[in-house]
């Protein structure tokens, strides 16, 4: 993961380990050699804070993670248009530069909050945290987390998400899930998109799809979705109205108790 390719470091949370910052030195007053692993426990800390605003608001949040190109904002689009205004729905949308996502989302009339990683390959709890700050949450049903598009990285950090969703496009290959484990197993709902192309592109094969993501011990569900063609989107609105009640039964039940 990251503590190969450097990105542990993230505008999100560079505070920590610049000149002055909590994790800058170590205990014994020499610069830090720990900061991998204390940049990690101090986004889980992060993390943990999120995932009581978002409770406290009684809002479903849900990281989006794909390989770049997969349709997460195409699905996104297609959502907001199928939902009208039976949900209300934010969007905090990571890439390395440009606001191009978050603008097609506001175009929807959505409200989007973009960030920008710079050299970083996924998003971090810092920086999601930094973002809600941006969103009026109270007026909000589900907060979608746009994730960076990479199909390693955003797997090992927790945004203080109640769930995982993952894209699989059909020009991908169904093989992505055994190459890329991590991603997959960290799955609550396996979407294959551009589905509408399975019968064009005869070499992907969801059942070999599913076999894969099975053998991962992982039994998530996986839907076929075409955000062009609007075909699955039922079965995704679906589930994510049931996840929707899951979380506030869940937290009416924690207020009685």
């Amino acid at each position: 993961m990251c503590d190969t390719c450097g990105c542990n470091i993230t505008p999100g949370n560079e505070h920590l380990v610049a000149a002055g910052g909590d994790l800058a030195r170590t205990s014994t007053g020499h610069e830090s050699v720990e900061v991998l692993k204390g940049l990690l426990d101090a986004n889980d800390h992060q993390a943990g804070h999120n995932r009581e605003h978002f409770a406290r608001h009684a809002a479903l949040a849900v990281n989006l993670m794909s390989s770049p190109g997969a349709g997460k904002t195409a699905l996104l689009e297609a959502t907001v248009d199928a939902l009208g205004d039976d949900l209300r729905i934010a969007v905090i949308e990571g890439d390395l530069e440009t606001e191009n996502d978050a603008e097609r989302i506001r175009q929807k009339g959505v409200p989007a909050v973009q960030i920008s990683t710079g050299s970083a390959c996924h998003l971090d709890a810092h920086m999601v945290h930094e973002a809600l700050h941006e969103l009026a949450i109270d007026d909000v049903d589900i907060v979608f987390i746009e994730n960076v598009g990479n199909l390693v990285c955003p797997a090992s950090f927790d945004l203080g998400q109640h769930l995982n969703v993952t894209l699989l496009s059909t020009p991908e290959g169904h093989d992505k899930p055994a190459k890329y484990p991590v991603m997959f197993r960290a799955a609550d709902l396996v979407l294959i998109t551009k589905a509408d192309l399975l019968p064009v592109l005869e070499d992907f094969d969801p059942v070999y799809a599913e076999d894969c993501v099975r053998q991962l011990a992982n039994p998530a569900p996986i839907l076929n979705v075409s955000a062009r063609k609007g075909d699955g989107l039922d079965a995704w609105l679906d589930w994510l109205r049931a996840r929707l009640e899951d979380v506030r039964a869940q937290e009416t039940a924690i207020g009685a108790g």
